[in-house]
């Protein structure tokens, strides 16, 4: 009987390549964004819709300027560090001066 260790390793080899397809399909890229969410202190009663709210958002909600995939003005969710409660939707530039 292979170990614990064992199973896991051939169980990941096995299944690495539908993991990876899961994590590009739009259900995989909304179940990862919620867990950054969560791991970075974000609550809320809604994730669901917080989401699509944060999908509906196609400025930065502070300067403005438009938001897309590029570093100058990748989408970021601003929250409040004490109390976790979601703020605004900004690019990045925005989100790191009020940090």
């Amino acid at each position: 009987m292979p170990s614990s260790k064992e199973y896991h390793k051939k169980y990941y080899l096995e299944n690495k390549k539908k993991k990876q397809e899961y994590y590009k399909s739009p259900e995989g890229i909304k179940t990862r964004n919620i867990s950054k969410w969560k791991h970075r202190g974000v609550l809320s009663d809604d994730y669901d819709k917080l989401y699509e709210y944060y999908l509906s958002i196609n400025n930065c909600e502070l300067c403005n300027c438009e938001l897309n995939l590029c570093n100058k003005s990748l989408k970021c969710l601003d929250h409040d560090h004490n109390t976790g409660g979601f703020r605004n939707v900004l690019c990045k530039g925005c989100n790191t001066k009020i940090q």
